[in-house]
C-alpha cells in the first residue's frame, strides 16, 4: 500500500475485494497514474492491475499545451486562442507558427516565418520522378503519405531530432513542402504535368496555382476562394489527441525523423473513419436527392435503416465550432463558384435534425464535417482529394505535437499492454508428423 498523499480529498481510494486491501492514488488533473494501478495484485509473483481502454477513450497518453477543447461546451482553443477568432482574423501560415512555437509572432518573426516557408516550397526534382512513378489511378492520398516518407531520405539530418534548430527546420520544409505535394499528387491522378510553385504568392494562392494553373502566364485565384480555403486550413490545423495526431506521437515516441512520423499521421488520415467523413456526407445528401424525401430519411434514421452521416462528434457533446464558420465559409465560396444544389438539402436536413427532439435528446448536431465536403466539392476537387486538403491543414498540428513529445521528459516509446486471449503451453507436432 502507499502512502495517502498530504491532501487526502485529493486521492482516490480504492479497496480490493480480493484482498481485503486499501490503496490511496494520488488524482493530479482529473487523472490517475495508471502506474499505480500496478501496485495492486493479489499476490507478488502475479502482475498488477492495469486498465483495459480499446480506443483509448478515457485515457491520457500525454500532457500537451496545443490544443483545447471542451466537448460539453463546443470550445476548440490552439495555445489558449478561440478557434473562431483565429479563422476571422489570423491566416493560416500564422497559425501555424503559433501551433509550432506556442505563441503569436511578432512583426519581424512572422515576416521571417512566411520567408522560409515560401523559400522551401521547392521539393528535389527526384520527388517528382519519384511521384511520376505512381499508377495513373493511384489514390491521391497512398502518393501523398509515400512522398512525405521519402522525404526522411533526402533530408538525413532529420534524425537528429535533439537539436532545436534541426528540428525548426524540418517543421520549415514539411509545412512549405505538403502543398506542393498534394498539388502534385492531384494533377498526376489527371494526368497533367505538374506545376512548380510561385513564391510571388501566399501559401495558399499558390496552392491554388499548383493545382489549377494551365496555360495562363499567371494564375490568379479569387481572394474569397482562398479565404475560404486558408479557414479551412486553420479549422484542421489540430484537434488534440485524434487518431492521425496519438499515430505521429506514437511512431514519434521511438525517435524517429519528423517525415516518417507525419507519413504515419497521413497513414491515419486515409482511414474513412477518421479522413472520408465530408465524402460519406456528399453520398448521403444525393441519396436523399431533394428536399422533399428529408422527412422519411430522418424517419429511416431513426428507424435504424440510415445513417446520418456529419452530425455528433466523439469529443463534441455541442455544436461543433468549427461547422459554424465553415458554414459562413460556404456562402462565401458559393458566390464565386454557384451554389451547389447539394447546399440546399443540407441546410434543410440540419433545420429538421436541430428541431427534432430525438437527435437534440442524443447531442446530434452538425460537424466539420458536414459542410466541408461542398466546399471541396465547389472547388471542383475530386472526393479522393479531401483528404489531401485535410492532411496540409492538419500537418502544423501534427508538427507541434511532434515537436511537444519530443521535449517531453515523460514521454517514453510507445508500448501498450495487452489482454491475451489465445491458446497456452501448446505441443508442437513436427511438419513430418503433422501431415501424415
Amino acid at each position: 500500500m502507499t502512502d495517502a498523499p498530504a491532501n487526502s480529498t485529493d486521492s482516490l481510494t480504492v479497496r480490493d475485494n480480493r484482498t481485503g486491501q486499501e490503496y490511496d492514488i494520488p488524482i493530479t488533473d482529473g487523472t490517475i497514474n495508471a502506474k499505480d494501478l500496478g501496485q495492486i495484485r493479489t499476490s507478488d509473483d502475479l502482475p498488477g492491475l492495469a486498465t483495459y481502454d480499446p480506443g483509448f477513450v478515457n485515457t491520457a497518453s500525454c500532457r500537451s499545451a496545443v490544443t483545447y477543447i471542451d466537448g460539453d461546451k463546443g470550445i476548440l482553443e490552439y495555445r489558449g486562442y478561440p478557434i473562431e477568432q483565429l479563422a476571422e482574423s489570423s491566416n493560416f501560415l500564422e497559425v501555424a507558427y503559433l501551433l509550432i512555437n506556442g505563441s503569436l509572432p511578432s512583426r519581424a518573426e512572422y515576416d521571417a516565418w512566411v520567408h522560409e516557408i515560401t523559400y522551401h516550397t521547392f521539393v528535389h526534382e527526384n520527388v517528382k520522378s519519384f511521384m511520376e512513378g505512381f499508377r495513373y489511378d493511384a489514390h491521391p492520398m497512398g502518393m501523398l503519405m509515400a512522398s512525405v516518407g521519402a522525404l526522411s531520405t533526402f533530408y538525413p539530418d532529420a534524425r537528429n531530432i535533439s537539436d532545436a534548430d534541426n528540428r525548426h527546420m524540418q517543421m520549415v520544409r514539411m509545412i512549405a513542402k505538403m502543398p506542393t505535394l498534394g498539388a502534385w499528387s492531384f494533377r498526376h491522378a489527371q494526368g497533367k504535368p505538374f506545376i512548380y510553385p510561385d513564391n510571388d504568392l501566399g501559401y495558399t494562392a499558390n496552392f491554388l496555382s499548383m493545382l489549377f494553373k494551365m496555360s495562363e502566364q499567371k494564375f490568379e485565384a479569387d481572394p474569397r476562394l482562398v479565404k475560404a480555403l486558408d479557414v479551412l486550413f486553420i479549422l484542421h490545423a489540430d484537434h488534440e489527441q485524434n487518431c492521425s495526431t496519438n499515430a505521429v506521437r506514437s511512431v514519434g515516441s521511438s525517435q524517429v525523423d519528423p517525415y516518417s512520423a507525419v507519413a504515419a499521421g497521413v497513414g491515419a488520415l486515409y482511414g474513412p473513419l477518421h479522413g472520408g467523413a465530408n465524402e460519406a456526407v456528399l453520398r448521403m445528401l444525393r441519396r436523399i436527392g431533394k428536399k422533399e424525401n428529408i422527412p422519411s430519411f430522418i424517419e429511416g434514421v431513426k428507424a435504424g435503416n440510415e445513417k446520418l452521416m456529419g452530425f455528433g462528434h466523439r469529443v463534441y457533446k455541442n455544436f461543433d465550432p468549427r461547422a459554424t464558420i465553415i458554414k459562413k465559409a460556404c456562402d462565401d465560396v458559393f458566390e464565386v463558384t454557384g451554389v451547389n444544389p447539394l447546399l440546399e438539402i443540407a441546410k434543410e436536413l440540419e433545420k429538421i435534425a436541430l428541431e427534432d427532439e430525438y437527435f437534440i435528446k442524443r447531442k446530434l448536431y452538425p460537424n466539420v464535417d458536414f459542410y466541408s465536403g461542398l466546399i471541396y466539392e465547389a472547388f471542383q476537387f475530386p472526393p479522393e482529394m479531401f483528404t489531401v486538403m485535410f492532411a496540409i491543414g492538419r500537418t502544423p498540428g501534427w508538427l507541434a505535437q511532434w515537436s511537444e513529445l519530443i521535449q517531453d521528459k515523460d514521454q517514453k516509446i510507445a508500448r501498450p499492454k495487452q489482454i491475451y486471449t489465445g491458446d497456452r503451453e501448446l505441443t508442437f507436432t513436427p511438419a513430418a508428423q503433422r501431415w501424415r
